[in-house]
């Protein structure tokens, strides 16, 4: 991954997996309009990339996300489209699988970008935190709706209410990061995990993703049975091959070729 990377935002696949960079150094790695709308368009380029089977998210010069470009919405006095609502940029998850690498700060609309990964790879410099509290601009790209599912409301109300910096150990506690580096080394990591998780067979990985993040859109009912119809394709295309090894004595033990 050696190609000179443009402001904004750089998508790069190499093989099965995407990189999709944030990269306006000038401004911390703040989105503002412009780049916003081309995530989105990244995504959707991925989406529509039957190659890709995962996406590293990161940020480049030891930073991840400072949120929305404040700066751009001082001189401008432009409302920003939401991120998430009902067509932002964040608005529903990638059709893959989507690691964060976080280095530095991940925070105000940036922690919402954070979230919008399936997982986060901390390095000890990862900061999180809901700083655009001190300025009166509202968590519109996720974050209310996303924090809660994955730390529990408690600790959820606790980082929305006081905007205050939770830094990578933290995080890692209360499970807001899902793994923890040295510093410089999150990209690695999470790169080596994305390709791992494009190693295995797409469709059961897929649908019991698709139920994960379903979990606790409706009755526990409604997800079960969305669990169920979502398993199908796996089930009917994958499964067989699978019982086949078992039945030929892989995972005997519980031990694994990986």
């Amino acid at each position: 991954m050696t190609e000179e990377l443009k402001n904004g935002i750089n998508l790069q696949v190499d093989g099965e997996i995407a990189f999709l960079t944030i990269h306006r150094p000038q401004a911390h790695n703040a989105l503002d309009r412009q780049s916003a709308d081309d995530f989105l368009d990244a995504v959707q380029t991925i989406d529509t990339n039957d190659a890709v089977q995962a996406v590293v998210l990161t940020g480049t010069g030891g930073r991840f996300c400072a949120g929305a470009d404040l700066k751009e919405m001082a001189d401008t006095d432009a409302d920003y489209h939401p991120w998430a609502g009902a067509d932002g940029p964040l608005a529903k998850p990638c059709s893959k699988p989507v690691i964060a690498a976080v280095e530095g700060h991940a925070v105000a609309g940036g922690l919402g970008v954070a979230l919008w990964a399936d997982l986060r790879v901390a390095s000890e410099t990862a900061v999180f935190g809901v700083f655009c509290r001190r300025f009166g601009v509202p968590m519109s790209d996720g974050t209310p709706t996303r924090l809660p599912a994955v730390v529990g409301r408690a600790r959820a109300l606790d980082m929305l209410l006081t905007g205050r910096p939770v830094k990578a150990e933290e995080a890692l506690r209360i499970g807001l990061a899902d793994r923890l580096v040295g510093a410089g080394e999150a990209l690695d990591v999470a790169t080596a995990l994305a390709r791992d998780i494009a190693s295995f067979p797409p469709l059961a990985m897929r649908a019991d993703r698709a139920a994960a993040w379903a979990a606790f859109d409706t009755d526990e009912a409604t997800r079960l049975i969305e669990e169920d119809r979502g398993a199908q394709a796996a089930k009917n295309n994958e499964a067989a091959a699978g019982a086949s090894r078992f039945k030929d004595g892989e995972g005997r033990g519980g031990k694994f070729s990986r």
